[in-house]
């Protein structure tokens, strides 16, 4: 059904709010912006973080605050994730068909390297999109974009994206992709639905299902 599989990493493949949550939460107390509980910070998942942050009038420089995130993911934010059940297993049975699977993700490139490599991932998939640090490329369709043009993919025709936000339905979309929203991360059914996905799927298993078709 497909050949070509694009995937989200946060939320996707990685639980990785922990770690990102906190970090947001470290960034915000330099401004005097304090959470008790960490799940009110949940929406810093998945978007880029220079959108997330302009929601607070306190901050009147978005990319400071970016920085003072990355102090706290780079070093220990990073590894507080882990790997949703089922998603390694499902890859293996995805390379063993010959299929090409590439992760598109808003996160910077770097870290998306070092997390897939820190899981043993990167070994399942043909390259890895990322967002550049200076925040030149984050929107996911930028991501979409880069990561076609870098494995000279003119085609959509056999091309499916894979992801839990409506950014990463919207930037298929405007690929004119077939696109999968994942109910088992941090989106919700009638954020995927409005969002226009191709597909909606409730867990891994029947994400395999449907890609092993």
């Amino acid at each position: 059904m497909y050949n070509t599989i694009l995937f989200d990493l946060d939320g996707t493949i990685t639980d990785s709010a922990p770690g990102i949550t906190r970090a947001a939460a470290y960034a915000l107390k330099k401004y005097g912006i304090q959470y008790e509980n960490f799940e009110d910070l949940r929406f810093f998942v998945g978007p880029p973080l220079i959108d997330s942050f302009r929601k607070y009038d306190e901050i009147s420089d978005p990319m400071e605050a970016v920085a003072f995130f990355r102090e706290y993911y780079s070093e220990k934010g990073i590894f507080e994730c882990d790997v949703f059940k089922g998603i390694e297993i499902m890859l293996k049975k995805l390379k063993d068909m010959n299929k090409r699977l590439i992760i598109a993700t808003s996160k910077p490139e770097a870290f998306a390297v070092k997390i897939l490599k820190h899981y043993d991932l990167d070994a399942y998939f043909d390259f890895i999109a990322g967002a550049t640090m200076d925040e030149t490329r984050i929107k996911k369709s930028d991501v979409i974009d880069y990561a076609l043009k870098s494995n000279n993919i003119g085609d959509s025709k056999g091309l499916v994206m894979i992801g839990d936000r409506h950014h990463d339905i919207e930037g298929a979309n405007l690929h004119h992709l077939d696109s999968i929203g994942v109910l088992y991360g941090y989106g919700d059914f009638e954020e995927l639905k409005k969002a226009g996905a191709t597909y909606i799927v409730k867990d891994v298993n029947e994400l395999e299902s449907l890609l092993l078709k």
